[in-house]
């Protein structure tokens, strides 16, 4: 038999343009619908649309009906959803739309020379506009016969083919005629003889504009008459609207049909000759969107932004309403989740975007709400099984079953008779959370492409989550570990007033080996320290948190400032070659009003005078950083006053790169000599002055300390010899001093708790006289002293035991309490808080 072989596929086909404005005027009439339809553009111009399109029997039929006269067999391969063209006309939709329209009345051109009026049947796409300008709706148009019979040559790309014969001629206007054409690259081309330089020369101005816009731009130019102002890269409209292509059993189908046509008319052309580049189209698109949005979303590590960019890359383009919901731990930067989700699974609603009216959903659906999902849902289905779930239309008695599931509030308006999309979130096969997608009643339901889709959009969005959900864990952990390993300072000591501040680095990591602390030492002494392990990370917070260690445990022990560092540069020895640190320690007595202080390898502290509020940086020698070994230490003493401020910092904040650090210590320097209100707001001060817009790229630890002093008349001391009858003689003294400082309330408690400590000393001391000493500075400190290097500690005595009872009650009733060795012995003290504090 012979029958009439194909024509191939053609991705280019002759288009008619118009532009209808918000009152249903034609506002722009191509030269391509001049042809198609007969009216000039000056007949066109300003005349109501439907009655230069004439519907007279609307052809949005199934796929498989034949687009008219001649075709049989052909078919429309699109899924018709939407309204017909007259309802697109007259502005019923605001997505675009697609069909087939059978026009009556339309004046058409024949082969003769006059006009005929004779039916037509028409493929037409309708796309809404938005803008400042009165456009409303943009239409195009082409005759189906033309699209379905296109040539061979015209999927080769030849001019002939392309246009019209007569695509040379010259309109009235004197403008080049065009053939506008639809190309699988989704962009609108719009050909003129004549303007072919000119194309050529608008890249030498746009550089990154390629050949293709910028003959797309000059045609515009020459054919609509107004300049172009804006030009968009990515904006591109699409030839498949609202992502519809045929299923594989509806193309099956078609393809059946075709099949039995040509066995009745073997001159039939076969159907779905269309199929293949629009198919080919559509796919192209889901990529490109899919491309945007990848470049869209990720732009950031913090969690919290990430999920509104993939909450807004996918509305209105893919969906009109898109609600996010993340498990808890995900939310909290905490670890991966452990095991699937069930009906206990706790998850947050992180983000809804919506086309709606503003507040529709906020007041039923509000961001920030947590809860659990049903397992009768279908978001239960899609968080336990990890795969997108496809709801075509949400029929009322269903959105009414998924609603009764949640009986806190009715959701059944907001969700019935819409198109539902449930995807997950996922990250290395564990659900982090999924999306709800929803469109709108008027707009083409989700399809099985739109599953695969979004199931691809969820898969990007899930990893892009997962590393800021880990970049936020390790962040929290980090953050955890340098709070973990800095000390919590009381703001008030004996004495002397402290502030602090710490400042991570900005370079990788969060942690670095700046510390500092504050120590109590016997006789109401503090012990000031700061100090820098030289790197950065973990290692360098690791080998911090062994020396804060080694320096609290040898402060204990009273050692001089000066052999304690020798010690510490041992241990760093020890620790390895490759670890070197700078520390300060300082000694303040607030009796004696002096400070001791030793340096290895630290910037200098800062000392402000409280007479004249002059500061400066304190002579002390400098030493070896902690580590080089075989370098002495030296102890110096600094005279202090009442109200003097003593600033210890690390080298963070006054080293700047390319400057030498003697200017960062002059402006250290300088602002700390500003008065300020507290020592907070000095604090501040200095870090604004020295980190003015937080650009440090090494860790900052700072410390201050406000030398109160301790008055001499708020100091008793006694001397005790090692007698059992001491004991009643400390209990009196106890007792007269503080009936003199008006602290009877806390006599009784006192006079017993240094009755126990004394007997302990009489009971040890060999030959040396014991010391006792009352300091009355914020809090009551006893401080009892002897020859004996034994400390006391608390021991488990039976009902028959004679002893082992007094550092027990020691512990019980006082608010602190403690031991420390020296040179000459031990040191036993106690506090009590005075009456009106709190314990």
């Amino acid at each position: 038999m012979d029958r009439r072989q194909p024509p191939e596929p053609s991705g280019r086909i002759p288009l008619a343009v118009i532009v209808v404005d918000a009152a249903g005027l034609v506002s722009h009439w191509s030269t391509g619908a001049r042809r198609l339809f007969g009216w000039t553009r000056e007949e066109a111009v300003g005349r109501n649309a439907l009655d230069l399109l004439p519907v007279g029997g609307a052809l949005d039929v199934p796929p498989d009906a034949a687009l008219g006269a001649g075709t049989a067999g052909t078919a429309y391969p699109y899924d018709v959803t939407g309204p017909d063209l007259e309802s697109s006309l007259a502005g019923a939709s605001s997505y675009p739309t697609a069909g087939r329209a059978r026009l009556y009345d339309c004046v058409r051109r024949t082969d003769g020379d006059g006009d005929g009026r004779v039916p037509l049947d028409v493929l037409w796409w309708a796309y809404p506009l938005v803008g400042p300008g009165p456009e409303r709706l943009l239409v195009l148009a082409t005759d189906a016969s033309s699209a379905a019979g296109s040539s061979s040559s015209a999927a080769a790309g030849t001019p002939s083919a392309m246009t019209d014969p007569d695509a040379a001629e010259t309109d009235r206007s004197g403008a080049a005629d065009c053939s506008e054409r639809i190309a699988p690259g989704f962009a609108l081309h719009t050909e003129f003889p004549g303007s072919d330089q000119l194309a050529k020369q608008l890249p030498e101005i746009l550089p990154s504009m390629n050949p293709l816009e910028s003959g797309r731009i000059v045609a515009q130019v020459l054919e609509l008459g107004y300049p172009v102002l804006e030009i968009s890269q990515h904006d591109r409209v699409p030839v498949t609207p609202d992502w519809g292509v045929p299923r594989r059993a509806e193309r099956q189908a078609r393809r059946r049909a075709a099949e039995a046509a040509a066995a009745a008319d073997p001159q039939a052309v076969p159907a779905d000759e269309l199929a293949p580049d629009l198919e080919y189209a559509a796919v192209r698109e889901h990529l490109e969107f899919l491309n945007e949005v990848s470049g869209r979303i990720g732009t950031s590590l913090d969690l919290a932004r990430t999920i509104q960019e993939v909450s807004a890359a996918v509305v209105p383009r893919f969906t009109d309403v898109a609600g996010t919901y993340l498990r808890e731990q995900v939310l909290a930067g905490e670890g991966f989740p452990d095991g699937p989700p069930d009906v206990t699974t706790m998850w947050y609603r992180v983000a809804v975007e919506h086309t709606d009216e503003p507040g529709r959903w906020d007041d039923v659906v509000p961001v920030g709400e947590s809860m659990p999902f049903p397992a009768q849902t279908p978001f239960f289905q899609c968080m336990t099984t990890g795969d997108p779930v496809l709801v075509p239309r949400i029929s009322e008695p269903m959105g009414d079953a998924i609603a009764a599931q949640f009986p806190k509030r009715d959701i059944s308006p907001l969700i019935n008779n819409r198109s539902m999309l449930v995807v997950p979130l996922k990250a290395r096969d564990v659900v982090l959370g999924f999306m709800i997608l929803l469109r709108h009643r008027e707009r083409a339901v989700f399809t099985d492409m739109d599953r695969v889709t979004g199931a691809e959009l969820a898969a990007r969005a899930g990893l892009v989550l997962d590393n800021a959900r880990m970049y936020t864990y390790q962040e929290n952990v980090a953050d955890t570990l340098q709070d973990s390993m800095l000390p919590h300072i009381a703001p008030r000591m004996p004495g002397c007033d402290v502030a602090t501040r710490y400042l991570p680095g900005e370079r990788l990591g969060r942690v670095g080996g700046d510390w500092f602390d504050s120590i109590k030492l016997p006789g109401s002494r503090l012990a000031l320290v700061v100090g820098d392990v030289m790197g950065h990370g973990l290692n360098s917070a690791a080998m911090m948190g062994q020396f804060r260690t080694a320096v609290q445990t040898m402060a204990g022990l009273d050692m001089p400032p000066a052999q304690l560092l020798r010690n510490l540069d041992d241990l760093a020895q020890r620790l390895g070659e490759q670890y070197l640190a700078t520390c300060l320690y300082a000694v303040y007595d607030p009796v004696e009003s002096d400070l001791l202080i030793a340096n290895a390898g630290h910037i200098p502290p800062v000392l402000v005078r409280a007479v004249d509020g002059r500061s400066e940086l304190l002579d002390v020698p400098t030493g070896a950083p902690l580590g080089v070994g075989g370098v002495p230490f030296e102890t110096v003493r600094v005279p202090v006053a009442p109200g003097d401020r003593l600033i210890l910092c690390t080298d963070g904040l006054v080293e700047v790169r390319g400057q030498d650090i003697g200017t960062g210590l002059a402006a250290l320097c300088e602002s700390a000599a500003h008065p300020a209100a507290s020592m907070d707001d000095a604090c501040d001060t200095i870090i604004r002055a020295l980190n003015p817009r937080g650009g440090r790229k090494d860790d900052v630890a700072l410390l201050m300390a406000r030398l109160n002093g301790i008055p001499r008349h708020d100091v008793m001391t006694w001397e005790l010899e090692p007698d059992p009858r001491e004991v009643a003689r400390a209990r009196g003294l106890v007792r007269e001093t503080l009936l003199g400082w008006d602290l009877a309330e806390i006599s009784e408690t006192a006079e017993l708790l240094v009755g126990e400590v004394v007997t302990n000393a009489v009971r040890h001391a060999h030959t040396r006289r014991i010391g006792l000493r009352l300091v009355r500075a914020g809090a009551l400190l006893c401080e009892v002293t002897d020859d004996d290097h034994a400390v006391p500690v608390l021991l488990s005595a039976g009902p028959d035991d004679e002893g082992g009872r007094g550092m027990r009650i020691v512990s019980r009733l006082a608010r602190e309490w403690g031991t420390s060795r020296f040179a000459q012995g031990k040191s036993v003290w106690f506090e009590q808080p005075l009456p009106g504090r709190s314990r």
